[in-house]
């Protein structure tokens, strides 16, 4: 008898024992070690890049067709190329002073619709009463009013930051003021059991249900911000600089290849802009569905 429970202790022992060094099971990868060693060396595979170089060269040999059946309309990316490397310069102050509208009419509209979206989402005596003008303003052609924007303000940049910031807007506004009310009511009841006021309820609960909503108008208003600088550029008298002035002078004296040269540049910083809204919104909404 003494011997069978001291064969089953043994046994015992031998399913319990922790097994060697280097012979432990594999646990289970988490997420973040599959994810970001791939995220990292996915671009090498060819199946990445390829299609997209593809693309790049089909477009490029399009280009050079219609510039040699269209000289007039098209110029040989060559002579593109030609003018942005003789007058980087030229191109980098006046990206510089786009950009810099574009920010600070967009950060002007980010402050004003996102105060108002709250003030909204709050009082729905406001919401009533501002969101027929807001609607307004956003079927409103801007470039309409340019021109006295310029007669009230100037021949400086406050035209041109009000028509951006105007653009931007909108989208801010609908899109922050939906997260803020989308809440649904079985979280709201129960922050209210815990007594919590409409101060913790907005900051620990509407403000985070709407930063993904937030994060889909910055990537709309962000390229959207530079295509308003250059409108505002464009259309506001008395402009100096940026790539929009740049783009109305060469037109003006029929250089092509400035045109579509400040045109590419603005395409980069379109696609730049949204990268770097796309690299935040994955740092802050990490714990989102929308960025898994």
């Amino acid at each position: 008898m003494s011997g069978g429970v001291n064969d089953m202790t043994v046994a015992d022992e031998r399913t319990t024992a922790p097994a060697p060094a280097g012979t432990q099971p594999p646990t289970e990868p988490s997420r973040f070690s599959l994810k970001h060693p791939r995220s990292r060396i996915g671009w090498i595979r060819p199946a990445v890049w390829l299609p997209l170089v593809v693309m790049l060269g089909i477009l490029a040999g399009l280009w050079q067709w219609g510039a040699r059946q269209l000289p007039y309309l098209l110029p040989p990316l060559s002579e593109v190329g030609s003018s942005l490397s003789g007058n980087f310069g030229y191109y980098v102050h006046n990206a510089l002073v786009t950009l810099g509208e574009a920010t600070a009419g967009l950060g002007m509209g980010f402050v004003g619709a996102f105060v108002l979206a709250v003030l909204t989402s709050e009082l729905p005596l406001v919401r009533r009463a501002v969101m027929p003008i807001a609607v307004v303003l956003n079927v409103t052609p801007l470039v309409a009013i340019a021109p006295a924007l310029v007669v009230a303000f100037g021949f400086g940049a406050m035209p041109k930051l009000i028509i951006t910031g105007l653009i931007c807007f909108f989208p801010i506004l609908i899109n922050t003021a939906t997260g803020l009310r989308s809440v649904p009511q079985q979280v709201l009841q129960v922050y209210r059991t815990m007594d919590a006021s409409r101060v913790e309820l907005l900051w620990h609960v509407r403000v985070p249900n709407a930063l993904p909503y937030l994060f889909a108008a910055l990537r709309i208003v962000f390229p959207l911000s530079i295509i308003g600088a250059v409108v505002a550029e464009m259309s506001a008298s008395g402009s100096t600089g940026g790539l929009g002035t740049a783009i109305s002078v060469a037109s003006s004296m029929n250089q092509l290849p400035v045109v579509y040269a400040s045109i590419l540049v603005l395409a980069v910083m379109g696609v730049l802009l949204l990268l770097a809204v796309t690299v935040v919104e994955r740092r802050v909404l990490h714990w989102h569905d929308s960025t898994n």
